[in-house]
């Protein structure tokens, strides 16, 4: 998949002999690519029906009951009990999804999680196809391009953060895939509306109005910054109780969600905490790394160039990840368009670019902080006395500094010796 970085890049079009190779691959594996697929949707959801995925869709399971109670006065009171794993899940989510969320509990679940499930693959696929769009322009309705698309979201499907989002029934997919189309979106109205219900539902990813504030679409972030309010106002008039206590008592309270030094959390301040050997909390070390890392964004971000929409995005999204107190790894669903930005976008021709794009994948098809996971992590004990642990327990977030620092060293290398960048 990595030479296909080479052949389809809008700077070097479809020429030379690599692009001619890389395209006849492809077109000799289209008549595979979607039986292929297929087959993956089915190992999938087979592996959670028959219980053999860890998940079990226990996400979906706090959506459609906990969102079952929205209208009781005890939503945030709701904790689902899970007898396989000893854990008590309560629901966390601002009280606009619970409204949104309420009817699903009248749908058999076994029809919902399979429903989900293949929802969960389609809109990966979606995303797949925006991300090379961002990145291709035209030339991703190319058919061999089509084809690669299929690849990469059966690639993708066994990627962590994709299949944790799958085990689990989780939302974070959707959640993208509604803010590639609000980006994609020249409509400032749209494109806000978007964002703004997207962070109504979950809180994360309100940090794209970041992304048009640096494109300078400033409608589109006040658009956003009103259609996030709106979803306020709704959830006031439906369960006014339940929303002041959401926003006033709830919000920002990291340990309800769950325990911040487990190593499927790869925030810096659960790297940091796992190194400390301790929640470090709101320490002056945690906001003065977000503060760093946020500069060395927006270093990178001027090193971009001007047109890389898809690398602004994903510069955007990865300072999110970073900075907020929780990311799951099932969060980290925005590598899969950042490997795709690597190997076909504007940054494609840098060096380094193909191997970086290697790394992540190798490590997120390992899924090294899901290998981290035993009780003692899941219980909230942070990761303490071996090396290796405390090393590897950061390795999503040590991969996301060193991208974005090398995307600074190459974006200004390549613009003061252009020759050299090819």
């Amino acid at each position: 998949m990595g030479r296909m970085a080479q052949s389809v890049s809008p700077e070097r079009g479809a020429a030379g002999p690599g692009a001619g190779r890389t395209g006849r691959l492809l077109v000799a594996a289209a008549p595979w690519a979607w039986p292929l697929l297929a087959v993956s949707v089915l190992a999938r959801v087979g592996a959670t029906l028959t219980g053999g995925s860890l998940g079990r869709l226990l996400d979906l399971h706090v959506y459609v009951d906990g969102a079952a109670t929205t209208f009781s006065g005890n939503l945030y009171g709701f904790v689902l009990q899970d007898g396989a794993e000893g854990a008590a899940l309560p629901f966390t989510y601002p009280p606009f999804a619970a409204v949104l969320f309420y009817p699903l509990h009248l749908i058999p679940f076994t029809v919902l999680g399979v429903a989900w499930q293949v929802l969960s693959v389609a809109a990966l696929y979606a995303v797949v196809r925006i991300a090379l769009r961002m990145a291709l322009g035209d030339g991703a309705d190319a058919p061999h391009i089509r084809t690669a698309a299929v690849l990469w979201t059966v690639i993708g499907m066994w990627l962590e953060p994709m299949r944790v989002t799958i085990n689990f029934g989780q939302i974070n997919i959707f959640l993208v895939l509604l803010v590639m189309v609000a980006v994609q979106s020249r409509r400032s109205w749209c494109a806000g509306l978007l964002v703004g219900i997207a962070a109504g539902i979950k809180l994360t990813p309100a940090v794209t109005g970041l992304y048009f504030l640096a494109r300078r679409r400033w409608a589109a972030a006040a658009w956003s910054a009103v259609a996030f309010a709106g979803t306020v106002a709704v959830s006031l008039a439906l369960i006014g109780d339940e929303t002041r206590r959401y926003f006033e008592d709830l919000l920002g309270d990291a340990d309800r969600i769950g325990p911040v030094g487990a190593p499927i959390n790869q925030s810096l301040r659960g790297a940091l905490s796992r190194i400390a050997g301790h929640d470090l909390g709101d320490h002056g070390i945690v906001i003065g790394a977000v503060v760093v890392f946020a500069a060395l964004s927006v270093v990178a971000w001027r090193a971009l160039d001007r047109d890389d929409r898809l690398g602004t995005l994903i510069l955007v999204q990865l300072l999110g990840l970073l900075a907020s107190p929780i990311s799951w790894n099932h969060h980290w669903v925005w590598v899969l368009p950042m490997i795709i930005w690597l190997l076909h976008g504007a940054v494609s021709r840098y060096p380094g670019a193909r191997t970086l794009a290697v790394v992540w994948t190798a490590v997120m098809l390992v899924g090294v902080s899901s290998v981290l996971l035993n009780p003692r992590t899941a219980a909230g004990e942070v990761i303490g006395g071996s090396p290796a642990e405390v090393v590897l327990g950061t390795v999503d977030v040590a991969l996301t500094i060193v991208t974005v620092g090398w995307t600074a060293w190459a974006g200004r290398r390549s613009r003061v010796s252009p020759a050299r960048a090819g």
